[in-house]
């Protein structure tokens, strides 16, 4: 009840909230995590980009994987704890939601694509690495599964890949100086559901505890970064934001 309380007076008596959220905010619409007991990480081997450019035969790999893991995702809705996440941005005159996240699911929950910046890319669909076309995942795996040949674009020749930042690509340079530019603004950033062990993108809410803002970290696991966190709490995203629901 203490937690909460404290929650809830953080979040009222900020002006600009800024989110930082990771895979346990959507592991209650469904979507397994990546790095916890069951994640998918637990199961798979990481495909590195240089080696996804490099070799036809891992390129056929990702798709396997992405066939797996990515074909339904469409399918998954948003869960209260990304309504609720929208709800208190949308309370306030500012604010901003800065996402590990693959999944479309916080604009699905209520937020517009500028109120969103995804920092490891988006799952829901593939682009192109060299004109940056654009194509439908589905499509793209239909093809696969008939050809069996890894895709390559209609237009250019180039080698397609899911709009995700995989391990070993640059980070999205418009992204991340949007992303510091959020957390240098607000009063209060909020982690929720992210373990805090994937670097640069950790490095995010740190920066906006050193430039002043309250730290709040929601998280089932404890988090290297709790004992700097003005707050934490280890319990799901909805639950702890439940309140904020209207």
């Amino acid at each position: 009840m203490v937690q909460t309380t404290e929650l809830q007076n953080l979040i009222n008596e900020c002006s600009y909230p800024v989110f930082f959220t990771g895979a346990g905010v959507s592991t209650d619409s469904g979507i397994p995590d990546f790095r916890g007991p069951n994640g998918f990480w637990k199961k798979n081997k990481p495909i590195y980009f240089q080696d996804f450019i490099a070799s036809k035969d891992v390129r056929s790999k990702y798709w396997d994987q992405s066939i797996e893991f990515k074909s339904n995702f469409e399918s998954y809705l948003p869960n209260d704890g990304h309504k609720a996440i929208a709800q208190i941005i949308n309370s306030k005159n500012n604010g901003h939601c800065i996402t590990q996240n693959i999944d479309n699911l916080h604009q699905h929950g209520g937020l517009l694509d500028s109120q969103v910046t995804e920092i490891h890319g988006n799952a829901t669909y593939a682009l192109c690495l060299d004109c940056n076309k654009k194509f439908t995942l589905a499509a793209i795996h239909k093809d696969y599964i008939n050809s069996k040949e890894p895709p390559s674009c209609d237009e250019c020749k180039g080698i397609i890949k899911t709009a995700t930042i995989s391990f070993g690509q640059p980070m999205p340079e418009k992204e991340m100086m949007i992303a510091q530019s959020e957390a240098s603004k607000c009063d209060l950033c909020i982690v929720a559901g992210s373990s805090l062990v994937v670097f640069p993108a950790a490095s995010i809410p740190l920066y906006a505890k050193e430039q002043g803002a309250k730290l709040i970290i929601i998280n089932n696991e404890s988090t290297d970064f709790d004992n700097i966190a003005d707050l934490v709490i280890n319990e799901s995203i909805s639950q702890a934001l439940k309140n904020y629901l209207k």
